[in-house]
Order: structure tokens, then sequence, then C-alpha cells
């Protein structure tokens, strides 16, 4: 099996940050708070400036991209980093990606001195609830409906950084 790479988006990476991002709406639509339509309707501005943010990671396994991760400071929460957009490609799915990717961000929060990360999962997303658990994230009991679709709810999760114990 090749080799895994994960690397920071910069500005000039948005046209794949687009591409992959697009694919994992149209791949996994139920597993994400946005829509496929709502962001094929963004212009090359929002793309530029979501990768020039440098707050976006991609996986690469040769020359494909095979996961992408975000993360951003919550308003009202400057010591937390929230971990957004995780998407591992089907065909890389269970080889470590997804650990990767969750990896690169936990550093970047940390280096930014952030002492938690949070994420919310989909309430029937059992393989990312699973995943998240392995890598140590705990239930907060924090509780939302789904903004892409009211009847459903997402659970915030949260792990401590190394940097904050």
């Amino acid at each position: 099996m090749t080799a895994v790479t994960v690397r920071r988006v910069g500005g000039e990476d948005w046209p794949t940050l687009k591409a992959v991002r697009l694919r994992a709406l149209d791949a996994d639509p139920a597993a994400f708070t946005s829509t496929l339509a709502r962001e094929e309707a963004f212009t090359d501005a929002v793309w530029q400036e979501r990768a020039g943010a440098g707050r976006s990671f991609v996986a690469c396994r040769a020359d494909a991209v095979v996961g992408l991760v975000s993360y951003y400071a919550e308003d009202g929460r400057p010591r937390e980093r929230q971990l957004v957009s995780m998407w591992v490609a089907p065909e890389a799915r269970r080889s470590g990606v997804a650990r990767a990717l969750v990896d690169a961000v936990l550093d970047a929060a940390a280096a930014e001195g952030a002492e938690r990360l949070t994420l919310f999962v989909v309430d029937d997303n059992e393989a990312a609830r699973r995943l998240y658990e392995q890598l140590g994230f705990v239930a907060t009991g924090e509780v939302q409906e789904l903004p892409s679709d009211a009847l459903r709810t997402e659970a915030r999760y949260a792990l401590p950084l190394a940097s904050a114990t």
C-alpha cells in the first residue's frame, strides 16, 4: 500500500480544495452540514479565501487526493479549535488516512495554543463516532440540530490537546 502524506492547503491549492470538497459532498452528503448545491455555487474567490486561510489539510496517496479536513477557531471559544469537513475517499477508508488528518489538525491547533479540539458527529454516523472515540474524543453532552436537516441532530465531542495537559 502506498504511503499517505498529509499537507496543509495554501492559497495556490484552491482548485484542489474545491475539487475534493465537492467530491466529498457528492459522495457522502449525509455526513456534512453543508450541501453540494450550496458549495457548487461558491465563487472562485470563496475557494481562494478558504485555501488561503491555511486551515485545511489534504491527504495524498501517490498523485491522488484521498482525504480532507479543516479546522477553525469557533466564536466565543478562544482556547478551542473545531475540526470540520473531515472526509476520506471510499477507496482509502480504514487505512490510517483519517488518523493522519486528525493528527495534522491536533498539531496545528496545539501550535496555535488551543487547549481542546472539538467536533460534531451526526448522530447516525456510527463509523465517524467510533473513529473519534478510538482517537480519544469524548461526548460533551452538547447536541444540536443538524443545520442542513432539522430532523437530525449532531453531538459535540472533545479532546484535550497534549499542550494543555
